[in-house]
């Protein structure tokens, strides 16, 4: 019985751990409210606070982090110092975890106080507020998302992530080194971290520590960058299908027509799944191949064993009929 991890969900994230993951991609630069840089981002989305600057403060969204472009710093300008220091500060007692100014436009000298004052990091990025916006609910994507660590090697075949799982010692680095070898690509031997991302999508990745390295028995730790190139490698892929590789016995059932269609739940997302038994002289790496390729096939609507299956009854009526 193969058994996985728990899955691990992150329900928030300080805004130093944000800012050292994300300042060089986003163009980060903390100005002021470093005694704040605990403060917790507890949502994936950001908010522009517009109706917040007029002190309409219903359904304001105070777990994120605030983002400034171009028409809230132009409507602070024109409020006046007072004004803006009595709205910002209601926004910073509020709970916020901290605003941030796109495109370099220089803050407010009560922008800063406040943020002294009331421990609210407040930081710069060189970003457009739109570019900002779509690459931090990228980064902040990544960090929410549920996570799970699965026992498997995942294989970028043909644009089809295949998760090719079983016992230790069945065959799996085996396969896929033959499918490498192939000029299929590895994401991950043996152990691959999955996110869902947008709570729909399945991810799978290496540590950094083994990322294109594969353990292979009898040889031991090999580079695949080294041996095949640096397109043998991928860093990421969605994992599109689960095979699993069990050892053949006498009698037990094997699927032959593949009318019978099942999935493996990985954190509450239906994938896939085959069943393929392993005896010798199959070419197991052969056979995922073409188990990526029938899955693919379904994927733009045709599948084999249903059109079989149609045509067979089709024959039979008319056999009937005479």
């Amino acid at each position: 019985m193969l058994t996985e991890a728990r899955p691990i969900v992150t329900e928030k994230i300080s805004v130093k751990e944000f800012y050292d993951r994300n300042k060089d991609t986003l163009k980060l630069a903390l100005l002021a409210g470093e005694g704040g840089l605990d403060k917790q981002i507890l949502e994936k989305s950001l908010n522009r606070p517009a109706l917040a600057l007029t002190k309409y403060f219903k359904n304001f969204a105070v777990g994120r982090l605030q983002v400034f472009g171009a028409g809230e710093m132009s409507f602070l300008n024109d409020i006046g110092d007072k004004e803006q220091r009595s709205v910002l500060h209601e926004m910073a007692i509020r709970g916020i975890p901290g605003m941030i100014i796109a495109r370099n436009i220089t803050p407010t000298d009560e922008m800063i106080k406040i943020s002294n004052e009331d421990d609210v990091p407040l930081l710069q990025t060189s970003l457009s507020s739109q570019d900002f916006a779509t690459d931090a609910v990228v980064a902040l994507d990544e960090i929410f998302s549920p996570k799970v660590m699965l026992h498997g090697t995942l294989i970028d075949v043909k644009g089809i992530g295949v998760l090719i799982r079983g016992k230790s010692g069945v065959g799996k680095s085996e396969c896929a080194l033959a499918l490498i070898e192939k000029g299929h690509s590895l994401v991950a031997d043996d152990t691959t971290y999955v996110n869902l991302y947008r709570d729909q999508e399945l991810v799978g990745t290496s540590s950094e520590l083994n990322r294109g390295y594969m353990e292979c028995r009898g040889i031991g730790i090999i580079n695949i960058t080294n041996l095949f190139g640096v397109r043998a490698v991928r860093i990421k892929k969605k994992i599109d299908l689960v095979i699993t590789f069990v050892l053949w016995e006498q009698g037990m059932d094997e699927e032959r027509t593949g009318l019978e269609e099942t999935y493996l739940d990985v954190l509450d997302q239906k994938v896939p799944h085959m069943e393929i038994p392993v005896r010798p002289g199959r070419d197991m790496a052969r056979l995922v191949e073409v188990a990526c390729m029938v899955h693919a096939l379904k994927l733009i609507g045709h599948d084999s064993a249903k059109e079989f299956n149609e045509h067979l009854i089709a024959h039979m009526q008319k056999q009937m009929n005479g």
